[in-house]
């Protein structure tokens, strides 16, 4: 396959089964692959997929988890929103307060993952998602221990014991706002602050993606 649409003066990138041919107009797409067809079913004998094989934007199109964008006249990579979705899903579901799963578990399942996920993806632009990914995935952190400091008197002494100042602690340890609500607190923010998360063993997408990109 990749020696015919060399012959033919295609550009194109494949990855086992996944295909994309780059043509300059949909017309010229459209003519590619009603000759492509036959070559691929009448002489190399393999079953296309008529359903995934289309003519599209490349802008549109979802390949491998990324997909494309056009910036200052050149073609570039990100990750695809379903990619996205499914990050989130996932982290949501490593932060759940009701997985059962101890913290330090926890800490260990999301930093295999984010590894993975990051060394995958490490080609497309995604900083500022990264950097947004991180601020919620930290508040549902903090939001897992606060519910863990279930008691007025544990909520006290582990914020005082954390560097607040025992009125603010008390105020807070008192409070009846939701779980979610007070994670993204002034106070949490403070005493589960960006340092002390690490400390417990919890790895930030941006900071293992700079690690990543700073060796590439």
């Amino acid at each position: 396959m990749d020696k015919e649409l060399e012959s033919r003066g295609h550009k194109f990138v494949r990855y086992a089964d996944d295909l994309l041919i780059f043509c300059k107009s949909r017309r010229s797409a459209e003519r590619t692959l009603t000759n492509i067809l036959p070559f691929i079913e009448k002489k190399l004998f393999l079953k296309v997929n008529r359903e995934k094989t289309v003519v599209d934007d490349v802008r549109r199109v979802k390949f491998l988890g990324f997909s494309f964008y056009s910036y200052k006249g050149q073609t570039r990579v990100r990750i695809h929103p379903k990619s996205i979705a499914k990050m989130r899903n996932k982290i949501r579901e490593l932060t759940s307060r009701s997985n059962g799963m101890g913290n330090e578990a926890r800490a260990v399942k999301l930093r295999r993952y984010i590894t993975g996920w990051v060394n995958y993806f490490k080609l497309a632009d995604m900083k500022k998602l990264l950097q947004i990914t991180d601020e919620w995935m930290r508040r549902r952190i903090r939001m897992i221990y606060w519910k863990q400091w279930k008691r007025v008197r544990t909520r006290l002494d582990r914020l005082q014991s954390l560097g607040i100042q025992k009125q603010k602690a008390w105020e807070y340890a008192n409070t009846r706002k939701s779980y979610w609500r007070t994670s993204n607190s002034p106070i949490l923010s403070k005493s589960l602050d960006n340092k002390t998360i690490k400390g417990l063993g919890f790895l930030f997408f941006s900071d293992y993606y700079r690690q990543v990109t700073a060796h590439s």
